[in-house]
């Protein structure tokens, strides 16, 4: 970044040496004839050897936080504006604002009425019926206002409207979401254990979980649209419409196991489990070559490729924590190589965890090709075997343990290994 007081562009070849020179000479020359003469003064010089700005105050650009140039194509660019301070001026103490909450809030002919507390002084419309009828989110409640159900003194605002405290203030109805995109299909599911609070799917691979924007054809076929089918409205919905009754992800390619909330409060309390580690999940992996130890820890950061935007990294220092343990089940050294079978356990649940940190350590994921693995798996020189292929990672979440949310019983939940991942296996050991 230039400095503020580096000449403009065109004249910085000029040089202020020689002025500084003779100037310089002058002082000096002076000095000497005041110690000659006998002036104490002249033991403190009272000017300055130079000021550099009686040389610079003409050539030098007003005083402006930023410097116009001429950019190559000709065009005028603004310079980078000088830093801002390392620290920040210091704030005044603001005294948070208490909102009191409004419960016995019951609607006369669909329209719930009130007013405006004195403390809502200055605070946006939505924001206050938020913290006033915490029930509603600020989301439900900005859908209302946006519908025109929220009318202030008789009149319908904006959700930014700030308010003066005392209005009344109208609610008409109930907010109406946006149509939900996913839609129920008749997709066969594996479920390996159902209650009236929660599901625990054997998710196949290739299916995505939920659905994502818009109506397209790529929102078919996802386990939501297979859940509505079977469950109907006994979803929860904590989660957004799009993903009624899903309380963690396994990526499209990952088969096993995945647990699906009936109810709102199961889904929050199944997402304190995750959030504080409580719910255990164990993975299988199949990965080229030997791991060097026979078990151990890959504590890396995961981040998104800034590159690749559909990959993940650890090789960004602004990533999120990210653990993985890891056990070498087998050995396998056949006609194709050298593979190791793991079991796997995260303590965090970032994207493609386990496939970015296998390939962090040298040891892609089999049929990865995301990370790293090959397209076909060759066989060893003087192997007459065929190369194999296989059109998905070789990643199975093979356990769930946790305990019951309302009934506290533990649950320990396994899925097999699908045909498809056995049937490689059994090739690769010959």
């Amino acid at each position: 970044m230039p400095s503020k007081n580096m000449l403009p562009k065109g004249k910085r070849r000029q040089s202020v040496k020689q002025d500084y020179r003779a100037h310089r000479t002058q002082v000096l020359e002076r000095e000497a004839a005041q110690r000659e003469a006998g002036d104490p003064e002249a033991i403190e010089p009272q000017e300055a050897l130079i000021d550099t700005g009686e040389f610079t105050q003409e050539i030098l650009p007003s005083e402006r936080s930023w410097i116009v140039t001429t950019g190559a194509n000709g065009s005028k660019v603004a310079e980078e504006t000088h830093s801002a301070p390392r620290y920040p001026a210091p704030q005044a103490y603001v005294e948070p604002v208490h909102i009191q909450v409004i419960d016995d809030l019951e609607p006369e002919d669909g329209v719930r009425s009130f007013t405006a507390e004195a403390a809502a002084q200055n605070m946006r419309l939505d924001a206050y019926l938020a913290k006033a009828i915490p029930d509603i989110s600020r989301a439900r409640v900005q859908l209302l206002i946006e519908a025109g159900q929220v009318k202030l003194d008789g009149v319908a605002v904006k959700a930014k409207h700030k308010l003066r405290g005392g209005e009344h203030i109208e609610i008409e109805g109930d907010p109406q979401p946006e149509p939900l995109h996913a839609l129920p299909e008749d997709i066969p599911l594996t479920i390996i254990y159902e209650d009236k609070d929660l599901a625990v799917i054997d998710k196949p691979a290739g299916m995505m979980v939920h659905a994502g924007a818009g109506d397209g054809e790529q929102n078919r076929g996802t386990l939501v649209n297979a859940l509505l089918f079977h469950f109907g409205k006994q979803l929860s919905h904590a989660g957004g419409d799009l993903r009624p009754g899903i309380v963690h992800r396994l990526d499209k390619q990952t088969s096993g196991l995945i647990v699906v909330a009936k109810n709102d409060s199961t889904h929050r309390k199944l997402g304190e489990m995750f959030a504080g580690r409580s719910l255990r999940k164990i993975y299988l992996a199949l990965v080229h070559g030997w791991m060097k130890d026979d078990s151990g820890t890959i504590n890396l950061p995961i981040a998104r490729d800034v590159v690749r935007r559909v990959r993940m990294t650890t090789r960004r220092a602004d990533g999120r924590n990210a653990v993985t343990h890891w056990r070498v089940l087998e050995r396998c050294d056949g006609p194709y190589g050298k593979f190791s079978l793991l079991e796997v356990h995260i303590e965090t649940g970032r994207t493609h965890q386990i496939r970015v940190h296998m390939q962090a350590v040298g040891h892609s994921v089999v049929g990865d090709t995301l990370y790293g693995a090959p397209e076909f798996i060759k066989p060893v020189a003087g192997s007459k075997a065929d190369p194999l292929s296989l059109e998905r990672n070789f990643l199975h979440a093979a356990e769930l343990q946790f305990e019951h949310p309302r009934t506290t019983e533990k649950l320990e939940l396994q899925a097999s290994l699908p045909d498809e991942l056995s049937g490689v296996l059994q090739q690769l050991r010959g």
